[in-house]
């Protein structure tokens, strides 16, 4: 089974307004509520790839009690952590149609209480052997900042697959537990490693480092000019992003960690899951929202052609 954690889910406020004028009234031309999570994004993609997973995590108050039944509603088995106080934070984003700027007001959200997370930590430890753990994204302030490596110590020798999407020294202290995957992009790994990378050759060689420091597989994306896997079979595999027009970054990594667990999951083939990812991903870059199926089949069959 696959399971996903999101720390701080939000509700999405998405508005689109030609202009922003500060201190007036604006009006918007239209709105639309986008239930966000990296945990939960990695969940949808897998849902429409046909991989089921349980979306675990923290929910709060009368927007926590709405995430919950939207998620339920994408088809999705929702088991979320809920709090006594405060609610699911709800982040505005506003898009300028003149001038193509995007601003955004994210909260802080709800305090996750030492009780709640030792809850989570509690459902951690029911994994099994073959289990697949996906952690994504950042913490809030509320919630130690080892947390990630909380769940991985105590995950050690049991068997279970830890997929770790994040950055910084969130992501550096996973590595001494052998994580099953790690997929920080080009700027992250850049960041990670202080070497730069401008092309394939230099993702390789940062990835093949962060395998050597405890990373089972490692892909390095580099958005247009596509990404790089070095995989625990001693391969290195890379792949080409294919043709089409970004217009939606807002979960194309987290697609792309969906495709690759699922794909890997399917057919136990490196490459083959490299490609799924990078289907995945693209098919959300390409679309307004996340990956939907017609586009990942064609994007995966003009990847393999």
């Amino acid at each position: 089974m696959i399971y996903t954690v999101t720390f701080n889910p939000a509700v999405d406020y998405v508005l689109r307004l030609p202009s922003l004028n500060g201190g007036s009234v604006n009006r918007t031309t239209s709105e639309k509520i986008c239930w966000g999570g990296k945990g939960i994004n990695v969940s949808y993609v897998l849902k429409m790839l046909g991989t089921e997973s349980t979306a675990w995590g923290f929910a709060a108050g009368f927007t926590g009690a709405a995430l919950t039944e939207a998620v339920k509603k994408m088809g999705i088995s929702a088991d979320f952590i809920t709090l006594d106080e405060g609610f699911t934070r709800i982040c505005v984003k506003l898009f300028e149609t003149d001038s193509a700027r995007e601003t955004e007001i994210n909260p802080g959200g709800p305090v996750i209480s030492r009780k709640a997370i030792d809850k989570l930590l509690k459902k951690t430890d029911t994994l099994k052997s073959g289990d697949v753990l996906i952690l994504a994204g950042s913490v809030p302030k509320s919630v130690p900042e080892d947390i990630y490596e909380t769940i991985c110590r105590r995950l050690e020798n049991s068997g279970v697959l830890i997929a770790a999407d994040a950055s910084g020294s969130l992501l550096t202290k996973l590595l001494k537990y052998k994580p099953f995957l790690i997929k920080p992009n080009h700027h992250e790994a850049s960041e990670l490693l202080g070497c730069p990378i401008y092309n394939a050759d230099q993702a390789e060689a940062c990835a093949l480092r962060l395998r050597v420091m405890g990373a089972s597989n490692v892909i390095v994306s580099m958005a247009e000019n596509g990404s790089v896997l070095a995989a625990e079979d001693a391969n290195v595999y890379r792949i080409g992003a294919p043709k089409g027009t970004a217009v939606n970054s807002v979960g194309a990594g987290d697609s792309m960690l969906a495709g690759f667990i699922a794909g890997y999951i399917n057919t136990k083939n490196y490459e083959t899951a490299l490609k799924w990812g990078t289907a995945a991903g693209s098919a959300t870059a390409f679309s307004a929202g996340l990956a939907d199926r017609p586009t990942f089949d064609r994007l995966l069959k003009e990847i393999s052609e």
